[in-house]
């Protein structure tokens, strides 16, 4: 039996805590909200850099979100919390987070994904293809967005900030990831899709950095052997 559509009400309350630890707790520079869809189905795709990542993009999105999380993260403490919120346990294959997630986007919601699948480097290299999905099957639009500052060179990928922290969240101009008619079959169709995700995010990523005087960490846990995955 499939798990139940992600309820609205979660993110109704959660997005105000991610807000208080991305505006009170951290200095975060929020840039281009206007390009996040007022209405209707959106696709948050955004760099993952450390831990924090998902509570303050989550409490910075101008609406109500729900991120596709790692069951690892849905433990303890938190994981009352993050089920609480509503967000999106990814379990084994993750066919069935991508079913709750395509449901949310049908009614119009939100969704959240980190598509590198860990905590590193942030410099999107290298994406998942789920995002992908989701935007060719429901049509919505994808926004690209970059976080820096929020794990510097050398910390850890769980390190928690001193209050204080500079950070940048900056959405992008949003694409529709429509493939052109001589992309046939269900697979070709989600490698182009994959791959532009992938450009938009990195170009996205880029921009933000330019016109920033704050760095992604120089060090990448991946590369290391200390891969920590969470998110989708």
């Amino acid at each position: 039996m499939s798990a139940p559509v992600p309820s609205p009400w979660g993110p109704r309350w959660s997005r105000w805590v991610g807000r208080f630890l991305a505006r009170v707790l951290w200095r975060t520079e929020v840039r281009g909200r206007g390009n996040v869809p007022a209405s209707g189905a959106a696709i948050v795709v955004c760099n993952h850099v450390g831990l924090i990542d998902g509570p303050v993009v989550h409490g910075v999105i101008p609406r109500g979100s729900h991120f596709l999380i790692r069951e690892g993260m849905m433990t303890g403490p938190l994981g009352t919390i993050l089920r609480a919120a509503q967000q999106i346990t990814v379990e084994g294959s993750g066919r069935d987070a991508l079913a709750r997630g395509l449901a949310v986007l049908r009614r119009g919601g939100v969704v959240g994904v980190f598509p590198e699948g860990t905590r590193g480097a942030g410099t999107a290299e290298a994406v998942h293809g789920g995002a992908a999905w989701l935007a060719i099957q429901s049509g919505a639009p994808v926004v690209p967005t970059a976080i820096v500052g929020s794990r510097h060179t050398g910390e850890s990928v769980n390190v928690w900030p001193k209050p204080g922290r500079r950070m940048v969240v900056a959405f992008g101009t949003p694409v529709v990831l429509t493939p052109p008619a001589d992309v046939r079959g269900g697979r070709a169709k989600q490698v182009w899709a994959a791959e532009r995700l992938a450009e938009a995010l990195r170009d996205q990523v880029a921009r933000t950095l330019d016109t920033s005087d704050l760095e992604l960490p120089l060090d990448d846990p991946r590369r290391e052997g200390r891969e920590d995955k969470d998110h989708a």
